[in-house]
């Protein structure tokens, strides 16, 4: 039987920081991430070196292009510089675009089920302020076919979510004024949830609907076909960490810090799939489909049925709201509505921070931010905080089972987490 995989907690940095300007670079940040994720979940070094002499911790970094960012890769090596204690431990960089830090905790959860570790040590990363927005959009622009759809492009990802709007629009016969209306809802939902988290990049910007609503302005200029600045994630540089453990060593960590194994969620279900590369194909094969996406859904059907869960057990959301757009064909993926009626849940307050099902609480990649490789790891975080109670003033009532949706690409790489206690 597979090993359950625990999570121990974890920390994240505050993603409104800006560390370029700061003059320090990604590894300022590892080390303080990683430091900050030590003391906060009451793990020391010494632990990690006792548990090293018998192989049974290893380290998994989710990084997207440390290599045109900071000019570096080896990243999963990397934590050897943060303290002597790594040295001799196992570490890999994982890498699926906006999806890194999902790949990362799924590479760390098959070796803990397997039996291989006891305890993953797992780091989300990106420094993204080392370079103006054109340089960073076009570097972005190789999460997609580079070659195909974005090569020369100014900023090819708002237009490829730009394009899912028109495809949403078209296929399901929806009234523009109210899909727009849908979409500046999303926008104003995670601005003023990111106002109640202390690490969110946002939490001190004005955003309302009024200001969502007027597109094409100065003030909201538009960036991709539809979509306009208020309809777009930010660029930000941001660490998290997080631990997961077999179900012994969640026993044998729990007594050393005066806790019960049952005090840590699990990871209860999984799902990965990958669509075809670029949007076009993704449209072409989806034709006739009810869903525009479908590849996302199977991943979410798959983490259900691996959980022995559905919808209806889900308390709290993480998704990928890279846009608006990605954010509205997520509810009817997580079986919230159906396909087409996604505005029904945004109209009737069902995806709102006091709604039947709360749909970023954190804020999101839209309000808290979105650091590429460090945007999954992030999610389970705040899925953590939320099923024990911690998340604070973005603590959802009563919530003890999530979900988090983590895409890369034009949701070219669909990761799903169930986690619960």
């Amino acid at each position: 039987m597979a090993e359950k995989v625990f999570i121990l907690g974890g920390e994240q940095t505050d993603f409104q920081r800006n560390w370029s300007k700061e003059g320090k670079t990604f590894m300022a940040m590892m080390r303080e991430v990683v430091e900050d994720a030590l003391q906060k979940t009451g793990m020391e070094y010494s632990e990690i070196k006792r548990l090293n002499e018998t192989n049974r911790v290893a380290v998994f970094v989710g990084n997207f292009d440390a290599e045109q960012y900071a000019n570096q890769g080896h990243l999963g090596a990397f934590l050897t510089e943060v303290h002597p204690a790594f040295n001799g431990v196992p570490g890999g960089r994982y890498e699926a675009a906006c999806a890194s830090g999902s790949v990362a905790l799924d590479a760390a959860s098959a070796h803990i089920r397997a039996g291989d570790y006891d305890l993953a040590v797992v780091v989300g990363i990106e420094v993204m302020k080392t370079v103006n927005s054109a340089i960073g959009g076009d570097f972005l622009g190789t999460a997609a076919y580079y070659e195909k759809e974005a090569k020369g492009i100014e900023f090819p990802f708002p237009k490829l979510f730009g394009k899912l709007a028109d495809v949403i629009l078209d296929r399901y016969k929806l009234k523009e004024e109210v899909f727009m209306d849908a979409l500046a809802e999303i926008s104003r939902i995670n601005y003023d949830n990111a106002k109640r988290n202390p690490k969110s990049q946002t939490r001190t910007w004005f955003m309302n609907k009024e200001h969502a609503c007027s597109r094409g302005g100065e003030n909201n200029m538009s960036v991709g076909g539809r979509l306009c600045i208020t309809d777009c994630s930010q660029v930000t540089d941001g660490a998290a960490v997080v631990f997961l453990a077999s179900s012994s060593y969640a026993e044998e960590f729990a007594k050393k810090t005066g806790k019960k194994s049952s005090d840590f969620p699990q990871v209860k279900g999984w799902g990965h799939r990958v669509a075809p590369v670029t949007f076009a194909g993704k449209v072409a094969e989806s034709e006739g489909n009810k869903f525009i996406v479908p590849w996302t859904r199977q991943a979410v059907d798959d983490a259900y049925k691996r959980a022995g869960m559905n919808v209806d057990q889900i308390d709290v959301f993480e998704t990928h709201d890279c846009f608006t757009s990605s954010e509205y064909a997520a509810i009817s993926a997580f079986g919230i509505t159906e396909p087409g009626k996604e505005h029904e849940a945004i109209q009737n307050g069902i995806i709102d921070f006091k709604g039947k099902k709360p749909i970023n609480p954190s804020g999101g990649l839209i309000g808290v931010g979105h650091p590429v490789g460090a945007s999954g790891v992030r999610m389970m975080l705040d899925l953590y905080k939320q099923v024990t109670g911690t998340a604070g003033g973005y603590q959802v009532e009563g919530a003890k089972n999530g979900l988090m949706l983590n895409i890369g690409g034009s949701a070219t790489t669909n990761m799903v987490f169930v986690v619960g206690k």
